[in-house]
């Protein structure tokens, strides 16, 4: 027989671990990269160690934009999943507000979540009128730039340290054959790179003035302005990445191809499992070395309202051990990505998850753009930044005049 977890028989919630009946517990989510594959690994192993129940994966290829309309298909078309994951924010809100979603409440309130969740915005993006529905289990910032030390190497030139030395070094690399940043072509990294640059360039006041408090004055000012002119860059300097998922161009930068990549720190899976260490093999810029902050999205699971005990039961077990100290440690050094848990203990992380840390500490911290705009919005610059990056002619000065009549809309 299986061990019970031993966080659920220290709970309250007798009940949640003494479930009769072992359930197969289907769970879907979009981690299909090396890394990835590995993070999701171990909360499949510690969910068939210590429960009576078995993991069975769902895995959804295609990243968020292709997985998300086939979970939310199945949810509202009655076929749902044990428990499916979806970012921080309001990608499930809907889903909740319909009542299709289990309340987690009881659970959250039993295991004292709002304790140990830090920030604890992430358990606000959770609830909906007062009840919680999902369970935080990462903590994953956009806002990196990944540099290759051999690519650097190869021309003669230091690693740069912030954005104006990476632009400097760019022709260097681009005379040696090589492609200075790296993008691939799903839309999501499109306007997830310029993001980075928003909060990195604009600086912390603009960003919020615009994500948060919606002015469409600022988002049409010079701050944004010098953002838009970064991105035209940007644009320039990755023509020829020619790949279209996101781990092919970190591949880039762990083969040398490429100088550097803008990407979430969920890269560092990528570069684990192909052996690098940071700081020696690869540097990482939070900020891109010019303003160092951190957005605190990330990845949250929920679990569709079954009419069966026993799965609501597994389902319970499921989101109490996603949480759990054990679970946060294994998942997130393997993902890359900061633990949801302030009092877990993280020695064994690298160089660049370190530097997270200690920026999550002082607590320089943003929320991610799903926290702040809709899904509706969101999906409005998605659009307007597909079409940017994708045009070498279309100027930083009109996509700056059409993203600030987005921001003027955002509800």
């Amino acid at each position: 027989m299986k061990k019970t977890f031993a966080l659920l028989a220290s709970t309250s919630l007798i009940s949640v671990g003494t479930s009769a009946l072992a359930v197969d517990l289907e769970v879907t989510h979009w981690w299909t990269s090396g890394g990835e594959a590995a993070a999701v690994a171990e909360f499949a192993r510690l969910f068939n160690e210590n429960t009576e129940h078995t993991w069975v994966d769902g895995a959804i290829a295609g990243a968020g934009g292709t997985a998300r309309p086939i979970m939310i298909g199945r949810i509202t078309g009655g076929d749902p999943m044990g428990a499916t994951q979806f970012n921080h924010g309001r990608q499930a809100e809907e889903l909740a507000e319909a009542g299709l979603m289990l309340d987690l409440t009881d659970l959250a309130e039993a295991e004292g979540w709002h304790d140990f969740v830090n920030p604890t915005s992430l358990l606000d993006s959770c609830t909906i009128d007062g009840r919680l529905y999902c369970v935080p289990i990462n903590i994953h910032s956009w806002q990196w730039l990944w540099l290759s030390h051999q690519a650097y190497e190869d021309v003669g030139l230091p690693v740069p340290t912030n954005w104006d030395e990476f632009i400097e070094a760019a022709p260097a690399l681009q005379e040696a054959g090589k492609v200075p940043l790296a993008m691939g072509g799903q839309p999501w990294q499109a306007v997830g790179a310029f993001g980075v640059m928003a909060i990195a360039l604009a600086g912390n006041e603009a960003w919020s003035a615009v994500h948060i408090d919606h002015d469409a004055e600022v988002a049409a000012g010079p701050e944004f302005a010098r953002v838009f002119e970064a991105a035209a860059q940007a644009r320039a300097f990755s023509a020829r990445s020619n790949v279209q998922d996101w781990n092919q161009a970190t591949n880039m930068v762990i083969s040398g191809q490429a100088g550097g990549q803008i990407m979430g720190d969920w890269a560092q899976g990528e570069f684990q499992v192909a052996g690098l260490v940071a700081g020696e093999d690869y540097s990482c810029l939070p900020g891109l070395g010019v303003t160092e902050i951190i957005s605190t999205g990330g990845d949250a699971f929920y679990f569709p309202k079954i009419n069966d005990p026993e799965v609501e039961a597994a389902q319970l077990e499921l989101a109490s051990l996603m949480i759990s100290p054990e679970a946060q440690v294994a998942f997130n050094l393997k993902k890359g990505s900061l633990p949801v848990r302030g009092d877990v203990d993280l020695e064994a992380a690298n160089d660049c998850m370190q530097k997270g840390l200690e920026i999550l500490a002082t607590g320089n911290i943003l929320p991610d753009a799903n926290q702040t705009f809709s899904p509706d919005t969101q999906g409005q610059i998605e659009d307007l930044m597909v079409e940017f990056w994708n045009d070498p002619n279309y100027t930083a000065e009109e996509a700056q005049r059409l993203y600030a009549e987005i921001v003027a809309r955002a509800d």
